[in-house]
């Protein structure tokens, strides 16, 4: 197993997202790997969690990671935090990412999930994404 890509894998996704101009109309340049101290924007784009499989095989080490991408946001309705992330799908699904280590073997969109957060006034949608590289 290599888990070496991990890193270079989120920094290729966030990359392609804070340059997609889509996503960008939608939250600007409110797409963080960490959330920033103070207050938040109304409608923002985290990049969450990961499980990570082994999955080398002949050509080398590999590994499938599950990640996750979330719209959080305080607006009314699930329809702007759902067109937030239909844009992120759109971006992502097979995706050609140039990753400063391995090489990325396919991106696919994988499961979301909607829910209110909190008090109910908050919204979240994490997209959870299927990622096979190569660390080669």
């Amino acid at each position: 197993m290599s888990y070496g890509v991990s890193s270079a894998l989120q920094a290729a996704v966030y990359q392609h997202l804070a340059a997609d101009s889509a996503l960008g109309a939608l939250v600007g340049a409110a797409i963080y790997d960490a959330l920033p101290s103070g207050n938040l924007p109304s409608t923002y784009v985290t990049l969450g969690p990961e499980t990570v499989w082994e999955r080398s095989d002949k050509t080398g080490p590999g590994a499938l990671h599950m990640l996750t991408v979330s719209v959080v946001t305080d607006t009314a309705g699930f329809q702007a935090a759902k067109d937030v992330a239909m844009a992120i799908s759109d971006a992502l699904e097979d995706a050609d990412l140039n990753l400063a280590r391995g090489s990325l073997v396919y991106l696919n969109f994988d499961r979301a999930v909607a829910k209110l957060e909190g008090t109910g006034t908050q919204r979240r949608i994490d997209l959870r994404f299927r990622a096979r590289v190569q660390d080669v």
